[in-house]
């Protein structure tokens, strides 16, 4: 009786622990870029939160501290910062989606294929979400989230919840930092656009009879296409550079 009055304690610390962890893990999984996606059935989202669970606990359970203030209190701060960690990833798959919104909106690509997905978008921004997401796996980014969940301890040790005030300013600054990342990657189709409508203006004053949108329609859209051909590399290349920076340092200053 004396053993099994020690495993039963034991047990439940034990089991407490790794919920505590899988509060943290499952909101970053369930937002998580590819494995979070609309698409993902929920089952296969639980059963990779529990699998993240079980090979974190045992490398973070020296930091955990399950004897909080009260266990509302640690459930609420441990799903929090989980929350917190999930939109800061979640905001790069925004940011590529709104880059190619932006780019069909500018290169009249906006309507092909708008409604392939889950999410309406163009055409141009189902390729990159992709292809973004594809190589977002490719480079082990699920390996180093979970190495950005363990080291979270040491910034937010368990029960301790961010505090209001710099979580809003440190959001604003993820949201803008995002949309600036947007514009940067949809730049050249952006400059693109405004060089093909001041032709078009050019041309509607020379020749006032002749039907240049007729004309120029067929134009932008090859050349809209040329240029995802020739950067979608380098437009993928800057958002996993921004991506892995965050995931390094995500508290940091915006990539």
């Amino acid at each position: 009786m004396t053993g099994a009055d020690d495993i039963v304690p034991f047990a439940q610390d034990m089991l407490w622990s790794y919920t505590l962890v899988f509060l943290r893990v499952g909101p970053v999984i369930s937002l998580f870029p590819g494995f979070g996606e609309s698409t993902v059935p929920m089952r296969i989202k639980l059963a990779l939160a529990l699998a993240v669970t079980a090979i974190l606990t045992p490398a973070i359970l020296p930091q955990l501290s399950p004897a909080g203030p009260s266990i509302l209190a640690l459930i609420i701060s441990e799903t929090a910062i989980g929350l917190v960690l999930g939109i800061g990833l979640r905001v790069f798959v925004l940011a590529l989606q709104t880059a190619g919104t932006i780019a069909g909106q500018a290169t009249s690509l906006a309507q092909i294929l708008g409604s392939a997905g889950v999410t309406p978008l163009p055409a141009i921004g189902h390729i990159l979400v992709l292809g973004g997401l594809a190589l977002a796996m490719m480079t082990g980014l699920h390996v180093q989230a979970a190495r950005m969940i363990a080291l979270s301890y040491g910034l937010f040790p368990t029960g301790d919840l961010p505090r209001a005030g710099a979580l809003a300013d440190w959001g604003m600054r993820q949201v803008a930092s995002a949309f600036a990342l947007a514009v940067t990657l949809a730049a050249p189709f952006l400059i693109v656009s405004v060089l093909y409508n001041l032709t078009l203006g050019i041309i509607n004053r020379a020749m006032p009879q002749m039907m240049v949108v007729f004309v120029g329609a067929p134009v932008i859209t090859a050349i809209g296409i040329v240029l995802l051909l020739m950067l979608a590399p380098t437009i993928l290349g800057i958002w996993i550079s921004a991506l892995q920076g965050f995931v390094i340092n995500p508290f940091g200053p915006p990539q």
